[in-house]
């Protein structure tokens, strides 16, 4: 007896799926994005955010609206958060990564597989920056630690273990990478930042990096 499912459904189980709910000021960005998304086995979209989805943000600037948007969808809601945004200023982009946002795309650059692949590496709790937007937070935050603004006490300490996986990870490295990188397993990578992220109420690997920066470990 044949299946009368499509390709799609029957490549991929809707337990290895992940639940994306997609949020815009305008129907016209959030249609065009779930047809986007729709195309995808590896995603499911669903209406409301919540500890087990990403939450897809569509905003052309960040004013107080859409950060108070991010910080309820993280915070109250509990859901890891993709941010497609048209610019960022200087000033918002640690506001944007201490909000909890996993990944930044710019909207000139959301096909679909961009956006795909932020969603699945927002999934797993890892962080997707674009390189131009990494560079500008290095920057901030090394002026921000240079002039001596005031910093969280709770990164004191990090072992030289946890600087070194951190300092990959702002390079852009994934697990595998930083284990052969490291001469570590990648269950011992997972593991340095899962104590790290633990330990200090850090969100995600994005915000984990944001902390050790603006700290001058890294």
């Amino acid at each position: 007896m044949s299946s009368s499912l499509p390709p799609s459904a029957v490549s991929a189980p809707p337990a290895s799926r992940v639940r994306v709910a997609v949020q815009a000021s305008d129907p016209i960005s959030r249609e065009g994005v779930r047809s986007q998304l729709r195309r995808h086995p590896e995603v499911e979209l669903c209406e409301d955010s919540g500890p087990a989805t990403v939450a897809m943000l569509i905003e052309d600037v960040l004013d107080e609206a859409a950060l108070a948007r991010l910080r309820r969808t993280v915070r109250s809601e509990g859901s890891r958060a993709v941010l497609v945004v048209g610019t960022v200023r200087e000033n918002e982009l640690l506001d944007v990564i201490e909000c909890g946002v996993g990944a930044i795309v710019w909207r000139r650059e959301a096909t679909a597989h961009r956006l795909v692949q932020a969603v699945l590496t927002t999934a797993k709790g890892g962080g997707d920056l674009p390189a131009d937007l990494l560079g500008r937070l290095i920057s901030q935050v090394g002026r921000l630690h240079r002039t001596g603004t005031d910093q969280p006490a709770s990164f004191r300490g990090l072992t030289s273990r946890e600087v070194d996986v951190v300092r990959l990870v702002a390079e852009g490295l994934d697990t595998t990478e930083i284990a052969t990188k490291l001469s570590y397993s990648e269950r011992t990578v997972k593991n340095v930042m899962h104590g790290l992220t633990t330990r200090l109420h850090l969100r995600n690997r994005s915000h984990a990096v944001a902390y050790a920066l603006r700290e001058g470990y890294i």
